[in-house]
């Protein structure tokens, strides 16, 4: 069996960040653009919780299909299984660059949410009580002061 393209990335020199995963093209011939949110080193920081990732995915995906701009696009928000990110996809053709002012606002409502988590309640999720509010917000406040603030171009563009 053939190895996917997102099994070829040097994932030992992996840096933090965003990154195009992959561009498809539906059979109706749109693009939908698929984003590596990288929020740990891999194998060589400690992963996110799942906990943490949980209350993340549903914190991100509310603000971002409430995006003004952006909602009508947004397709999907969800974690990686590795747990060292999350997984971004958006109807259109974008680079990392276009979509960077959307995470960095996305990291920001999330760092700063007080309240009760949108769809936590038994009857809106199937898990609702494995949530870690306190991580994901830490957690994205830590992603977006160290990475997204001021990326280098190793945070915008996967290893060669």
């Amino acid at each position: 069996m053939e190895k996917i393209a997102s099994f070829t990335i040097d994932h030992n020199r992996l840096e933090r960040g965003i990154f195009v995963s992959r561009r498809d093209v539906t059979a109706s011939g749109d693009t939908v653009t698929t984003f590596d949110i990288r929020m740990t080193r891999p194998n060589r920081e400690e992963a996110l919780s799942p906990r943490a990732l949980h209350a993340m995915e549903h914190l991100a995906a509310t603000y971002l299909r409430n995006h003004p701009e952006w909602g009508p696009k947004i397709v999907y928000w969800g974690p990686m299984g590795c747990c060292t990110g999350n997984y971004l996809l958006v109807a259109g053709d974008y680079s990392s660059s276009d979509i960077l002012p959307l995470v960095k606002d996305t990291m920001a409502f999330i760092a700063s949410y007080e309240g009760e988590i949108p769809g936590a309640s038994p009857r809106d999720c199937g898990n609702w009580t494995f949530m870690d509010p306190d991580g994901a917000r830490d957690a994205a406040r830590r992603y977006l002061v160290e990475v997204l603030e001021h990326p280098a171009y190793d945070n915008l563009n996967y290893p060669s």
